[in-house]
């Protein structure tokens, strides 16, 4: 059984991000959240206490956070939580760790723009006559493309499914290219 939780609070640390041996990526942070309260008295909003959890991503949530992600933004986090004790000679504490499954912006305090991963296979990409990621073809076509009000036809739709599959049409076979660069339609 797993204890999930969802944060909101502002990446209080920059993002360190490495590879491990295996080839596994990892991006962790420090995350601190500040409880507010209204002080009728005063008439003004005062900061309680900070809670401080240590935050780390894998895989492709790893890669896109450290491209996303910076000290000082508002985010909310989503993950599971781990509570562990340490000593250390007669210093002990408590770390709070979330392994998150969900990084985001907080938009209630500043707007973001979303890019989609761009996922190709290996096949795909070698029947584009693209190079190994499908960049090569991708921006050639974009480059091609006439102005017609920006509105995509039925073709540039279809061509664009075709290049870029919903991730509910993917099969567990197909991989994400980290390299690869999203065309809008």
């Amino acid at each position: 059984m797993t204890d999930n939780i969802t944060l909101i609070g502002f990446v209080a640390t920059p993002p360190k991000h490495f590879v491990t041996g295996e080839g596994l990526p990892i991006t962790s942070f420090r995350l601190a959240s500040t409880q507010r309260r209204f002080d009728r008295a005063q008439g003004r909003w005062a900061d309680g206490e900070t809670n401080w959890y240590t935050i780390t991503a894998f895989r492709q949530l790893a890669m896109n956070a450290v491209s996303s992600v910076n000290k000082g933004d508002r985010v909310m986090v989503s993950g599971r939580l781990r509570i562990r004790g340490w000593e250390a000679g007669d210093r002990s504490g408590t770390n709070i760790d979330v392994e998150a499954d969900a990084v985001g912006h907080d938009l209630s305090w500043g707007t973001s723009a979303f890019t989609r991963n761009v996922i190709t296979t290996p096949a795909a990409s070698l029947q584009e006559g693209a190079g190994s990621n499908g960049i090569e073809q991708a921006g050639a076509e974009q480059a091609d493309r006439e102005p017609n009000d920006g509105e995509p036809t039925d073709d540039e739709h279809t061509a664009r499914e075709e290049r870029f599959p919903s991730a509910a049409s993917l099969g567990s076979d197909e991989m994400v290219d980290s390299n690869a660069v999203a065309v809008p339609f």
